[in-house]
Formats: structure tokens, C-alpha cells, sequence
């Protein structure tokens, strides 16, 4: 399983629209009334639906943490880096995670955002099915040194979505849902958050509970996370439908199967 396209419900289509194609290098894939698509070639990542009248989402509420762009190399990190110091952009952190390394910011409506990229997966360290992960600092200085004199022409082609981060009420029920019932495997538990992912990758799926422990299930539409869809291989798909109760069962189709995480979070998985 991997993650496909995270949709928002943003206030200020245009403005937000702007800014990922602007900073985090987006390009416009298709578009309608109220809905703007953007992704990197001609592959959807970011869906934004435009609800003016939509409430701010409080940031102590369950939903999105942060939406984590993929990007190849250290050295297109390093490139998207100095395009983001260009353009005055404020960060909102740079770790150093052992098995990769990020930068956080944010979008024009409170979106938590990662770009990183994955150092080679032969030197992440593994021990009884759990991978190492840690918080430290990353050397901005070391990582901008890497970049390359070219000039900034967006995202490349071979970026993605590697993960996304949500705000849970609870760990525990977090578990039964994302790996019980969806089938994801817990890689790594972290104080206050838990990792899950498939296919031996370090995390497609976290959740935390730093700034929404007991939160309650999300009550009508407001801005920010409006579904994450999950793709997934023929097999894991199946199973995941044998596992559904008749009522997570109501609006599965042939490809589709819409759910709801105990939040109220929507979660799509969709047949690759």
C-alpha cells in the first residue's frame, strides 16, 4: 500500500492554489468549479476543494498533522531548500530522522507540510520487525552545500507523497484501525505517536496525539484534511474488503472502499 492523493477544503482556493505551485513546485494537472488538482507529471497529489464558508479547523482537533512530499534525491532537497529561502519562506522545523531528512512548513491556512527525502533504505536499521527513527537537528548549512547551480523548475518527476501524519485522539484505537483493520504494520512507536507502513518502507501512516489527545469525532466540514486515499495492490485491497462490517461495507465498490477512521477522518482505499 502507498498513499495517493490528499484532498483539503481550503477557505482561499486561489491563494493556496499559488502557494504549492509557487513554493513546494506543484503544476496545475486539471481543475473545475471549486476543485483544483495539482501534482508533478500529470500525476494528482493534492486535491484542494474550495468551501469559503468552511469553519478554520482548531488545531487541537483529529485530522491532518502534515501532508509529506517525497522528493528523489538529497541534492533536489537541497535545490527546494535555497528556493524556499529565495522566496522568504518560513520553516517551521529541519530534522534529521536517521532515516531521512525533512523541512516543515506550513500553507497560507495552518496545512502542516514535509518535504524530505529517504536516505537508501539498506542503511536504515531494523531490529525485530521495528525500524530506528529519532528527532535530531539537521544541518541546514551541510544540506544547502549539496544543491547543484540550476535553477528551480518545480517538483521533479519522480516526487510523491511518501507519508502523511494525522492528529488522533487516541493511539490505541488509532492501531485497530490503521493496522487491524487497513492492514498497515506498525514500524515504530514514539512518544505520544505510532508509525505504520507496508512493504518494509519506515512509515506511510503516522499518528500522533501531541496536540489532540481525546479529541472527539470531527463534526461537519471544516478547512483542512478531506481525505487521504490509500492505494493498494489487488491482494491487500481484497483483504482489507473480507475484514469490512456490513455497515464500512455500505458505499464499497468494484475499486473503492470509502472509510472513516475513528475520528471521522475520511481514509479512501483504492485498487492500484
Amino acid at each position: 500500500m502507498r498513499i495517493g492523493t490528499v484532498a483539503l477544503t481550503v477557505r482561499d482556493l486561489d491563494t493556496v492554489t499559488r502557494f504549492y505551485q509557487e513554493v513546494i513546485g506543484l503544476a496545475p494537472v486539471e481543475s473545475g468549479p471549486g476543485l483544483v488538482r495539482l501534482g508533478v507529471g500529470g500525476t494528482v497529489l493534492l486535491e484542494l476543494r474550495h468551501d469559503p464558508a468552511a469553519p478554520l479547523a482548531s488545531r487541537r482537533a483529529a485530522g491532518l498533522f502534515h501532508t509529506a512530499f517525497l522528493l528523489p534525491t538529497r541534492t533536489d532537497l537541497a535545490q527546494w531548500l535555497l528556493h524556499a529561502a529565495e522566496l522568504g519562506v518560513p520553516l517551521h522545523g529541519a530534522s534529521d530522522h536517521l532515516v531521512s531528512e525533512a523541512i516543515y512548513l506550513a500553507d497560507p491556512e495552518g496545512n502542516g507540510i514535509e518535504v524530505y527525502w529517504d536516505r537508501p533504505s539498506e542503511t536504515w536499521a531494523w531490529r525485530d520487525g521495528m525500524v530506528a527513527m529519532d528527532t535530531l537537528a539537521l544541518d541546514l548549512n551541510g544540506l544547502a552545500a549539496a544543491a547543484q547551480a540550476r535553477e528551480w523548475s518545480g517538483l521533479p518527476a519522480e516526487s510523491y507523497i511518501g507519508h502523511v501524519h494525522l492528529q488522533v485522539g487516541g493511539l490505541e484505537p488509532s492501531d485497530r484501525f490503521y493496522a487491524g483493520l487497513l492492514g498497515f504494520d506498525v514500524v515504530c512507536r514514539y512518544p505520544g505517536a505510532t508509525f505504520l507502513s507496508s512493504g518494509g518502507y519506515h512509515h506511510h501512516i503516522g499518528t500522533n496525539i501531541w496536540n489532540s489527545r481525546g479529541a472527539p469525532v470531527r463534526m461537519g466540514p471544516t478547512t483542512g484534511l478531506a481525505d487521504v486515499e490509500i492505494v493498494a495492490d489487488t491482494g491487500m485491497f481484497e483483504a482489507l474488503r473480507s475484514r469490512l462490517t456490513p455497515e464500512q461495507a455500505t458505499e464499497a465498490g468494484p475499486t473503492r472502499l470509502p472509510l472513516h477512521d475513528p475520528w471521522g477522518t475520511s481514509i479512501t482505499v483504492a485498487k492500484r
